[in-house]
């Protein structure tokens, strides 16, 4: 007996529906409503949770968040496709290396952040050890800086980067390369000509996976940067539990989420409009 499609997708509308979408109009109303004296919102319409985005003060965290998560996904490709490059290609040892890449999925977020306090403080490994090679005099201020954020997020969110272009690679044919080979091409032009251009798809993920995450980031710049290195997630956290301006963070998470959105769509179109990478 053959089910109707829309008794399939019921269940899943209705999660969403509840879960998803109703939430996010209740947090788009509460954005154009002015915020009650004692917390919360007030009945009435206004515009001023976005002109106060406007703010320098504001505005500043805004581009430190996108600056971040830009940095966050560039270090992560660099770091991540030479992983992936090697794991793909490693024969019998590829399900090990790939446990090594998830192992850290294993334990709480919040963990191994911690333990990248205990590397960067003062009294921390990085210190000590740098201490007893006596290429420091005195220990260096590691944990509540910008490189302190920027190395838990990519820290945090590298294993994104990997399972992506691991997956375009593992699908290389390698008949490709041999005919390039063949046809008199280098191994560094072989690389930029032909593995480059078709593992891209995989590429755009492990950004997207590393991207949108690090935009709303605020666990890992709460505890490794402090208050000198405020994101729009940490904004977004303070207004909805100690300032209780509902408002402005509706405002600042429509923010969030349309920028987001936005990283999508540019991959959708880039997707369905992108040429043969292997095209003269």
């Amino acid at each position: 007996m053959t089910e109707r499609p829309g008794r399939l997708l019921a269940p899943g509308l209705a999660w969403l529906a509840l879960f998803f979408a109703a939430p996010l109009l209740m947090v788009a109303a509460y954005s154009v409503m002015p915020a009650a004296p004692f917390g919360g919102v007030a009945r009435g319409f206004t515009l001023a949770a976005y002109a106060r985005l406007a703010d320098p003060l504001y505005a500043g965290i805004v581009w430190r968040t996108l600056w971040l998560a830009t940095v966050t996904t560039l270090v992560s490709l660099l770091l991540g496709y030479p992983v992936a490059y090697v794991i793909a290609r490693s024969g019998r040892w590829r399900r090990w290396l790939l446990l090594l890449v998830v192992l850290p999925f294993w334990t709480s977020f919040l963990v191994r952040t911690y333990a990248m306090i205990f590397l960067l403080r003062d009294t921390g490994l990085v210190n000590t050890l740098l201490l007893k090679l006596g290429l420091i005099q005195a220990p260096l201020t590691l944990l509540y800086t910008p490189g302190a954020v920027l190395a838990g997020l990519v820290y945090g969110y590298l294993p994104f980067a990997v399972l992506p272009i691991y997956a375009a690679l593992e699908k290389l044919d390698p008949t490709l390369l041999e005919a390039a080979t063949t046809l008199g091409a280098p191994p560094r032009t072989a690389f930029f000509r032909v593995t480059l251009p078709l593992s891209m798809p995989g590429v755009v993920a492990a950004a997207l996976l590393v991207f949108i995450p690090s935009l709303g980031s605020f666990l890992t710049p709460d505890l490794l940067g402090g208050a000198k290195t405020s994101l729009l997630g940490n904004l977004i956290q303070a207004q909805f539990t100690t300032a209780r301006d509902w408002p402005f963070g509706s405002a600042a998470s429509l923010l969030l989420l349309l920028g987001t959105f936005a990283a999508l769509v540019w991959h959708l179109r880039r997707r369905d409009a992108g040429p043969d990478p292997l095209a003269p």
